[in-house]
């Protein structure tokens, strides 16, 4: 079964030469002021809002991770429409994207539901959290492939220990998926999500619980728990707010983009 495009048009363009532009567009912006690191990772941090708004800063991570050469993800996010215990498991055999369809990757599936007794709850993977990473994937990735899960209610140590078995492996990459606060004031919501990007880039669980607000803070901590026992040193890529395209900063979203190396 093929996992269908349930935000294409409102999150991202529905055509391939539009979500080209934007790509484009974003990386010819990035390069006027800064320099792309010159590094291998295979984990990253990246937001999930209407490309409009959050794709500058997944756009980088992506160019990033595209220089690590490795070709399977693990694409992690949190559920926004449907509430239950656990992670589901996508067990479909392709992505759809504009740019066309990313096979999953179906041995990585199996080892992992054989691993975690982990099953496919359906309902759950209609999810933009997951699903607006498909295209950067698709075109920044040749041969890619990926696996989905999708998590709502679960203790961040328990998906921790997925992360560090995909960490295990090495043609494997990790992708965390997460916005941070919601509809503040733009002074407050600097002031919020810095406790986030500060734990962060400080791997500190405990400043995370002191305030930020982060969507999917349970993928972020687990992610924080797994590189704490890698030795992987995160790197600030990118922060922004819905401000910076739309100009309103009355009621704001926070981005991050974060890259993890050895």
């Amino acid at each position: 079964m093929k996992r269908e495009m349930s935000v294409v048009g409102s999150f991202y363009p529905a055509r391939a030469v539009e979500l080209e532009r934007y790509f484009e567009h974003f990386s010819t912006t990035y390069d006027e002021e800064n320099i792309l690191p010159d590094i291998k990772s295979r984990v990253v941090i990246v937001p999930h809002a209407g490309y409009i708004y959050s794709g500058y800063s997944a756009n980088v991570a992506y160019r990033v991770l595209k220089k690590s050469g490795v070709k399977k993800f693990l694409v992690i996010g949190p559920s926004h429409r449907v509430g239950f215990e656990g992670i589901s498991l996508g067990d479909f055999s392709s992505y759809e994207t504009p740019f066309g369809a990313i096979p999953a990757s179906l041995d990585l599936v199996e080892e992992l539901s054989n691993t975690f007794l982990l099953s496919c709850y359906r309902d759950t993977h209609f999810e933009h959290s997951t699903e607006v990473q498909f295209p950067f994937i698709k075109y920044y990735i040749e041969g890619a492939s990926v696996v989905e899960l999708v998590y709502s209610y679960m203790k961040p140590s328990n998906l921790s220990k997925i992360i560090d078995f995909a960490l295990n492996h090495k043609d494997v990459g990790i992708i965390i998926s997460t916005d941070l606060s919601h509809f503040h004031t733009q002074e407050e919501a600097l002031r919020v999500d810095n406790i986030c990007v500060s734990a962060i880039e400080n791997l500190d669980i405990e400043k995370l619980h002191s305030g930020c607000e982060a969507c999917g803070i349970i993928g972020v901590e687990a992610m924080l728990l797994s590189a704490k026992k890698a030795t992987l040193v995160p790197h600030l890529l990118d922060y922004r707010t819905s401000a910076d395209a739309s100009g309103d900063e009355s009621r704001v979203v926070g981005y991050v983009s974060v890259y993890f190396a050895e």
